[in-house]
């Protein structure tokens, strides 16, 4: 019965849940932002590109 009660007041587990929805959370921040900068920086090299084949041309 101890075993049992200890078992029941023990917070470890929910604290390492916590971290791991913590961690998650940050990470799919991470990933929208990448995603956009990627975006971002697609476009400005194709727009550079374009003008250094048009100033070679």
């Amino acid at each position: 019965m101890p075993f049992l009660h200890k078992l029941l007041r023990d917070d470890a587990g929910a604290t390492a849940i916590e971290y791991g929805l913590i961690a998650a959370l940050i990470a799919v921040a991470v990933m929208t932002t990448v995603s956009g900068l990627g975006t971002q920086l697609n476009t400005t090299f194709q727009k550079t590109s374009s003008r250094l084949q048009a100033a070679n041309a």
